[in-house]
């Protein structure tokens, strides 16, 4: 196992042992969080998970957690996700997994919501991970357009990129669509956030501002706590 992998794994079962019996859970989506609903399904609690993407829903069931969708159950008490930035305040991009969407709403409907991640994920400035932003696929073109033109108002002249695999578009759970926009610095996350969801044909995008309340980030020294 890699020093990141056991780093995330760390992290992982450190936020597992948050969670208490009885518990409604959002699980994340990504490498991060899988270990930590691994950890959470060895520890054999009385829970249900609401998880963020179809392949954390599949996972969970098969290591027997019971799995709702969003609004199947009350109010969760718990969010637990990775990131694929970690920044000043808590401010995160995530969205490298094409899962923002779900787990945006997961995060938003959640009591407390706590990030975890292996160390390279700390960073002083947002921005050098490409943030992903989920469009409509009805004239993504156009839309990638206007995208670009609210970057430039930010002074970000790289144009967003459609993710492809495999020689086709990278399409959400949603049957929605990524670009992924090389920002290199993000300046001001919070005015670029509102820029961008106010354009028709954006679904939403990879910052994550003001919704973490902690962070346990695993290091070659342990697994460190991070608060906004």
């Amino acid at each position: 196992m890699s020093d990141a992998e056991a780093q995330k794994r760390a992290a992982g079962e450190a936020a597992a042992r948050l969670v208490e019996d009885g518990m409604v859970v959002g699980l994340g989506t990504g490498s991060t969080a899988a270990w930590f609903v691994r950890a959470l399904a060895e520890r054999k609690l009385d829970i249900i998970g609401v998880p963020t993407s179809a392949a954390t829903a599949e996972l969970a069931a098969g290591l027997g957690i019971r799995v709702a969708e969003l609004g199947g159950t009350r109010e969760i008490d718990l969010t637990v996700d990775g990131a694929d930035e970690i920044g000043p305040g808590l401010s995160l991009i995530k969205g490298g997994g094409a899962a923002l969407l779900r787990e945006k709403l997961v995060w938003e409907a959640s009591k407390r919501c706590v990030v975890i991640a292996d160390a390279a994920k700390h960073v002083t400035t947002l921005g050098k991970f490409a943030l992903p932003i989920e469009v409509v696929a009805f004239g993504h073109k156009t839309t990638s357009l206007r995208i670009c033109d609210a970057l430039v108002e930010f002074d970000i002249g790289m144009s967003p990129r459609l993710r492809v695999r495999d020689g086709q578009p990278v399409r959400t759970d949603g049957g929605n669509l990524i670009y992924d926009a090389a920002c290199g610095r993000i300046a001001e996350p919070a005015a670029l956030a509102f820029a961008l969801k106010s354009i028709t044909g954006v679904v939403d995008h990879g910052l994550f501002l003001d919704l973490a309340e902690l962070a346990l980030v695993g290091t070659a020294d342990g697994v460190v706590t991070l608060e906004p």
